[in-house]
């Protein structure tokens, strides 16, 4: 596996007051809302603004440090951190999973930039930054799809790997398992990719929600790629891919079924005005201690 690269940097407004909270063994958890605004350019030619929203997390004693700072819904921060991937027993059997942004630094902006005030009673930076680097290993040979309108897609399964040592000196590792999506010319360029090649990924964070078969509202986190490069040499790889960030095309879904591939979800980044600040942020996993943070 390659060596991985998990870099996640956002700037953004609080949508609501940040949380702190503690687990039932005592850890402190800081939990805050990051907003902005993605402003690209669409496959029309045309510039769409795609608000975002990201539920970012601090925990043990920098949790606290960073509670002290008294922050408030409106204030416009910096986010440094890094994807983190999670899994769980669902309480109605099965398992769940999800990627959230482990912050390792937060810090308030000097400027108060320009507000968008949300329908859902909250705020969100009208620009901002959203941008993600990754670096990983292709989990599954790629298909190359395309929707009605004739758009190329690609989605590709990374597994980004992740090593430290803990406090007793010993070496530890973890997987995260983060979905990508090409759209495109990118998705066309890429579309050789193989299981096991190891690539770079440049994008913007995105959440999706759908409802499944079984009528449940679903979401997930994934990076929408904007540019692709093919770090080892193999059947497919040994390329490089570059788009400037396109507007996804809108897509809905009126049966109650999850979209194939060839028909995407419709992202909150594809929706503004009703665009509620808890959409595609309610799914997290119960208050458990062993969640690898």
């Amino acid at each position: 596996m390659a060596r991985g690269m998990n870099h996640v940097y956002l700037i953004g407004a609080l949508a609501r007051d940040p949380e702190l909270r503690y687990t039932p063994s005592g850890t402190a958890v800081f939990e805050a809302t990051v907003a902005g605004e993605d402003h690209v350019i669409g496959n029309d030619g045309r510039e769409r603004k795609l608000p975002w929203y990201h539920r970012v997390s601090i925990l043990g004693k920098p949790a606290e440090w960073q509670a002290e700072r008294n922050l408030k819904g409106g204030d416009a921060v910096m986010v440094e951190g890094s994807l983190e991937y999670s899994q769980w027993e669902a309480p109605e059997g099965g398992k769940r999973s999800m990627v959230r942004v482990k912050a390792l630094r937060m810090e308030q902006l000097g400027t108060q930039p320009e507000l968008v005030q949300d329908a859902g009673g909250g705020v969100r930076m009208g620009s901002g930054m959203n941008e993600v680097v990754l670096i990983g290993n292709v989990t599954r040979d790629p298909e190359l799809r395309y929707t009605p309108a004739g758009d190329a897609v690609l989605g590709i399964g990374l597994a980004v790997n992740e090593t430290w040592n803990d406090r007793q000196g010993q070496r530890q590792e973890k997987t995260h398992w983060i979905d990508v999506t090409l759209w495109r010319d990118l998705a066309e360029s890429m579309k050789d990719l193989r299981k096991g090649d190891a690539v770079l990924v440049q994008g913007r964070l995105v959440n999706e929600a759908w409802t499944d078969r079984e009528g449940n509202k679903r979401n997930s986190t994934k990076v929408e790629a904007t540019r692709v490069e093919a770090l080892s040499r193999g059947t497919g790889a040994g390329q490089a891919g570059y788009a400037a960030s396109p507007a996804a095309p809108r897509q809905t879904t009126s049966s109650g079924a999850r979209p194939q591939a060839a028909q995407p979800r419709a992202t909150t980044g594809n929706r503004s005005g009703g665009l509620d600040i808890d959409q595609g942020l309610d799914d997290f996993p119960p208050e458990e201690e062993d969640l690898p943070f």
